[in-house]
């Protein structure tokens, strides 16, 4: 059995057992066979992070193995897109994907996909990419606008799930989608309109403190309590064999 699991940072583990998001920032860790041009680029998930993430431990409960895509850092239309790639040439037993805030958007620039995102660090940047940048940043649109387009293609993805019969669970990271149009999701998104529904809102609820005060990322028991969450909320063991 195949668990996919996609998402940004908090779907990454980023920083649950170390400091360092992505593999490339650890100087300990050989990273160079990995493919810098697509989606790794430098930003793979530190496999120490991962290991300890909801994603695993979801994984380890089905006795099954995780395909982990998720990104520090990720907008949804990476999210998307990778997603597709990904169905193009797998059919995973269940699809969990964590959906990042709304605001972020990718551009293919200087070769690569680049992940944009309010007040960023722009330092590593290209001067075409940093241009590029600043336009986007003068160009931003409304959050509602963000949902609209977001929730639409999010919705695509679910329908194409439902017809593939592929059972899944989608949630939001940080905060809930503003829209005027509410879907039925048919409970494969949970609470997508609730800010207090997303992964990093019911955790600190439920008293979980991230790893540093200037932080947003939890540690490696939130992310076990998010995986035991989200059992109760999967599709039932008649639909996924465990």
């Amino acid at each position: 059995m195949i668990v996919y699991v996609n998402g940004d940072s908090h779907s990454a583990g980023a920083e649950a057992a170390n400091a360092f998001c992505f593999l490339s920032d650890d100087p300990a860790m050989a990273w160079d066979h990995y493919d810098r041009t697509q989606t790794a680029a430098g930003r793979v998930p530190h496999p120490d992070n991962v290991k300890v993430s909801y994603g695993q431990r979801i994984a380890d409960y089905y006795n099954s193995t995780l395909d982990c895509n998720a990104e520090s850092g990720s907008s949804n239309q990476r999210i998307l897109r990778t997603t597709y790639d990904y169905l193009n040439n797998n059919t995973p037993e269940l699809v969990i994907i964590g959906w990042a805030t709304w605001e972020r958007e990718e551009f293919f620039i200087d070769g690569y996909w680049h992940q944009f995102s309010a007040n960023m660090n722009t330092d590593d940047l290209s001067d075409d990419a940093v241009k590029f940048y600043k336009n986007w940043v003068l160009d931003r649109h409304s959050v509602q606008q963000y949902c609209d387009k977001a929730q639409k293609a999010i919705w695509d993805l679910h329908q194409l799930l439902m017809s593939k019969h592929i059972p899944h669970l989608f949630f939001n990271t940080f905060s809930g989608l503003t829209t005027s149009t509410l879907l039925d999701w048919d409970n494969c998104y949970y609470r997508p309109y609730e800010h207090s529904g997303s992964f990093f809102n019911l955790l600190k609820a439920r008293g979980y403190n991230t790893v540093t005060p200037t932080s947003y990322h939890y540690g490696a028991d939130a992310h076990q309590e998010w995986a035991n969450f989200l059992l109760t909320k999967l599709p039932n063991e008649s639909i996924i064999t465990k």
